[in-house]
């Protein structure tokens, strides 16, 4: 199947692999408990009750997850006003979502190239479809079938690889954004009960 779609199939193929390696790497490491542990609050919360809160601690905590890594980061600037220390936060926040990030886009652009090397198998086929014919004329039909064949072997593992592809692109998009919103609502929470303004809850 593989050689009578011609060498538009190679590079379909090697899409696939490389589509197939970023999903699995990316469900391994978009875990929710990886990426926001829980009760990692509250336990931090605890740390700066109990006044806990030291340069072993916060490294602890920043090698812990992408959450801690947020959470150690206002740790650090705790001692300066809310706007400081939320700043620092953002600044590692969107450090954190593009690690988060990472692969989406080439998983992306597999999905949106797949289907026009597809398509270009598919011209490609049917130029030798029409080429056969000035030579040969249409008294054979297996030399026309070879183009036609190989036209529509490309087109289908084409979209073969581009429709799963696109289904988790979307997927881990909307799981990057669910998972940004957390760590946001869980940094600003840390934020506000160290400031006075919310009650730990």
């Amino acid at each position: 199947m593989v050689q009578a779609g011609g060498w538009l199939m190679l590079p379909i193929l090697l899409c696939s692999v490389i589509a197939l390696a970023i999903i699995g790497e990316r469900f391994w490491s978009l875990r929710e408990k990886r990426i926001t542990p829980p009760n990692l609050v509250n336990q931090v919360w605890q740390w700066y009750k109990n006044d806990n809160l030291n340069d072993e601690y916060i490294v602890a905590l920043n090698r812990n997850s992408p959450l801690g890594r947020i959470l150690a980061t206002g740790l650090l600037n705790r001692h300066h006003p809310r706007e400081i220390m939320k700043e620092s936060i953002e600044d590692v926040g969107r450090q954190v979502v593009h690690e988060l990030e990472r692969y989406l886009n080439t998983l992306g652009t597999i999905a949106s190239i797949t289907p026009l090397l597809g398509l270009l198998g598919t011209v490609i086929g049917m130029i030798k479809v029409f080429a056969a014919i000035m030579t040969h004329g249409v008294g054979n039909p297996s030399i026309l079938a070879g183009g036609i064949s190989e036209a529509l072997i490309t087109t289908a593992a084409g979209l073969s690889v581009a429709i799963p592809t696109l289904i988790f692109y979307r997927y881990f998009r909307g799981k990057v954004d669910a998972l940004v919103l957390k760590m946001e609502e869980e940094a600003l929470k840390i934020v506000d009960v160290m400031h006075g303004e919310r009650e730990n809850d």
